[in-house]
């Protein structure tokens, strides 16, 4: 059994640590972003160095206490918030946000856990150089909390997920120990890889503290296009035809659904998109150029050929940085239009590319034998991954359907299931999907998974229940 923080355990803390590492524990440290998890009580610790840590996670291996890694609070799993049944220690990297070295000869930078991502890109952009990791909360999540939930976001089909832009990591283990592991090497094949175990583990087997973190040449030229097809098949087209004629030069490839715009026309936030017309379907497409290659007149000549080939009806390529930043404020807008709508049942899912216009076909007629929803589909085309929302109708809300919500995720994810995706692309497991990942995930990974879990932490303090059900014991 975990035990809760007492007085006594908070003054043992404190004779540890310096004074500046306790901060008050507000709401913010206690809810995550849609109100669904709400954690009872917990100590906050806010350390500024991977030997503090190491001295907390020591008292609470020796107390049995837990622990609950906090980084930038962005999550949407509910894997920064505790349950309610123990007072735990809510350790928050927030203090420990410095970028010790960029290299732009090694192309990596190495940056505590704590710092934000937009700050580790600025720093990056200083040495004329790319950080390519970008999603919409970036000015808000730390690299450690981006790195234990693998992220992805809006360049994944380029860069790959944070998994794939990360050489090293410094970690804390749950009886105190730290792991050197920040390399700089692209080849280091030296034993086991605890880098890639850390990564997606949602603090469940040990703290991120720092990470070697890859950097890239600045793309000699970059442009952004919108460009209308007719449904998801001509978007399908469309990837393959951009894939073909640019190869490795496409940062994003983001699918639009007109249900998307018509919420923010509805309830804002107050943007307009580029065309007379709202489109059923568009595309958000975004390149960065190599050497000798003008991206706008890349754009254009994908466009020319696309619309020959019957994929696209109309376009309009950014003329501006500031055209730029508003066809990409659309896009990262929809989220906030979602909230303020209410969904009934959210998913963050994948399926196999080639698969997503038979998801987006099918789904809508197995919810209707539930009931009548507005559906908002839209996401991350290039590698997979979509944001399948639903909705309540006009002048219903989401609370008239709450009898509904599991079945209309049992519907999305069994179908996710059957087409060979996964119920979590990019947001992870938190405490929200636990019981989703024992139904559609694999016995042997499961029952593998829950041997790392016990070698690395046998008695269960890391933030428990998160990614893995708690033991009764």
């Amino acid at each position: 059994m975990l035990n809760s923080v007492t007085d006594d355990f908070r003054q043992h803390l404190r004779s540890l640590l310096p004074d500046a590492a306790f901060r008050e524990l507000t709401d913010a440290y206690l809810k995550e972003p849609r109100g669904r998890y709400a954690a009872g009580d917990g100590f906050l610790v806010a350390p500024d160095s991977v030997d503090q840590v190491s001295r907390i996670m020591r008292a609470c291996s020796n107390g049995r206490v837990s622990v609950v890694p906090y980084g930038g609070g962005t999550g949407l799993v509910g894997g920064q918030i505790a349950s309610k049944n123990v007072t735990p220690v809510i350790l928050s990297l927030e203090r420990m946000t410095r970028i010790r070295d960029i290299s732009p000869i090694d192309n990596v930078a190495v940056v505590e856990a704590g710092a934000i991502l937009q700050s580790v890109q600025e720093a990056a952009q200083d040495a004329d150089r790319l950080f390519p990791l970008s999603l919409a909360s970036e000015g808000s999540a730390r690299i450690g909390g981006l790195l234990a939930t693998n992220a992805g976001g809006v360049n994944t089909l380029r860069y790959g997920n944070a998994r794939d832009l990360c050489l090293g990591l410094e970690v804390v283990l749950a009886d105190g120990t730290i792991v050197n592991g920040l390399s700089r090497l692209r080849k280091n094949n030296t034993g086991y890889d605890l880098r890639h175990l850390m990564i997606g583990a949602e603090g469940s087997l040990g703290i991120i503290t720092a990470a070697s973190l890859k950097l890239f040449p600045q793309p000699a030229g970059s442009a952004t296009a919108m460009m209308v097809v007719k449904d998801p098949q001509a978007a399908l087209g469309l990837l393959a035809l951009a894939g073909s004629r640019l190869g490795g030069q496409i940062s994003a490839f983001e699918l639009i659904s007109r249900v998307g715009l018509d919420f923010l026309a509805e309830v804002g936030p107050d943007i307009k998109t580029p065309f007379a017309e709202t489109p059923e379907w568009m595309v958000l497409l975004d390149v960065g150029t190599f050497a000798g290659v003008d991206p706008e007149t890349a754009l254009e000549d994908l466009f020319v050929k696309a619309s020959e080939d019957g994929m696209v009806s109309d376009g309009v390529i950014a003329q501006s940085e500031g055209q730029r930043a508003e066809f990409w404020a659309i896009r990262e807008s929809i989220p906030e239009a979602n909230r303020r709508i209410g969904s009934v049942s959210s998913h963050d899912i994948s399926v196999p590319i080639a698969r997503i216009p038979d998801f987006i076909d099918e789904a809508p007629g197995r919810l209707a034998m539930i009931g009548q929803f507005r559906i908002n589909c839209f996401g991350h085309m290039g590698d997979g991954n979509l944001h399948y929302n639903v909705f309540p109708m006009p002048g219903k809300s989401r609370e008239d359907h709450q009898s509904d919500r599991a079945e209309i995720k049992r519907v999305v994810h069994d179908l996710t299931h059957e087409m060979e995706g996964s119920i979590s692309a990019e947001h992870g497991i938190g405490r929200l999907k636990v019981d989703d990942l024992i139904t559609y995930g694999d016995p042997g990974k499961l029952a593998a998974m829950r041997l790392i879990k016990d070698a690395l932490d046998p008695l269960g303090i890391l933030n428990p229940g998160a990614v893995l059900a708690q033991p009764d014991h």
